[in-house]
């Protein structure tokens, strides 16, 4: 982290433009708050990555949010592609101060140097290769498959940064590190996920009821645990004899989660 930070802080002033990934699920927890003090003074792009997981309402409440604090935002989604296309515009609009000094001194056709950043497993990569039209950037789906910085052209006029996903050392609210784990930027190894599958159900009830006992028809339980031996009940899930696999299910409810086969659902509000 403290690597990837310092390299951030090394070409800040090489760079016109910050395009910032987020999912929009937890728009708030999945920014990393280092890159409004990294990124002061230069033109800021909010992409709300993953949106087709996330609840439309909220999505709309919350390029709202972004566009009062002075932020150009896009909804997309990297993996389709869907959104890409208007990125290009988004960038012009972005760097229109920029490119009118630029005219006005005869500099013509210099491209706009923009740096991604966004927390790991954020969808960084993906973006990039699908916003390229080609493999530019390794992905995967655990946190961390970005370890160095690399510049890639796009084209005559965008040329982007693509820097390591940065987490921060310590959160000072539980809360964030709780929806940060849910999404997936935390490794799952470094977890208990029985847990972590017991505090998502605790967020669901209260937001999303209906999607969890529409999924796995059952009931509620006042204790998320008996929520989980519930779910782990309807979908089979033993160990020899007839004792619960709490693991199996827990991993089965955060796959379900993560993937929108629970639905779209937004865990934080602006």
């Amino acid at each position: 982290m403290t690597k990837a930070k310092r390299m951030m802080q090394e070409n800040i002033k090489l760079i016109d433009l910050i395009i910032e990934l987020v999912d929009a699920r937890i728009p708030l927890a999945s920014r990393n708050p280092d890159i409004d003090e990294l990124g002061k003074g230069k033109s800021r792009i909010v992409l709300l990555n993953k949106s087709d997981l996330a609840d439309e309402t909220w999505n709309q409440q919350w390029i709202k949010c972004f566009e009062a604090n002075g932020a150009h935002v896009l909804e997309m989604n990297a993996r389709s592609g869907a959104g890409v296309k208007a990125i290009n515009g988004l960038v012009q609009k972005a760097c229109a101060e920029k490119i009118e000094r630029d005219r006005k001194r005869g500099i013509i056709n210099r491209p706009v140097r923009a740096m991604v950043v966004g927390i790991p497993n954020v969808g960084k990569s993906t973006f990039i290769n699908s916003f390229a039209g080609r493999a530019c950037a390794r992905t995967g789906n655990k946190p961390g498959v970005t370890k160095g910085k690399q510049w890639i052209r796009l084209s005559s006029r965008l040329e982007l940064l693509d820097t390591p996903g940065i987490l921060w050392p310590k959160f000072e609210d539980n809360a964030v590190g709780m929806h940060l784990a849910f999404i997936g930027s935390m490794n799952d190894e470094a977890m208990i996920v029985e847990e972590l599958a017991c505090d998502l159900l605790k967020s669901l009830r209260a937001l999303y009821p209906d999607s969890v006992t529409g999924r796995y028809g059952i009931t509620w339980s006042e204790e998320p645990a008996v929520t989980l031996e519930e779910i782990a009940r309807s979908r089979g899930c033993f160990l020899k004899g007839e004792s619960l696999d709490l693991k199996k299910a827990s991993g089965i409810l955060l796959d379900d989660f993560r993937s929108g086969r629970l639905g779209r659902m937004t865990l934080e509000h602006p």
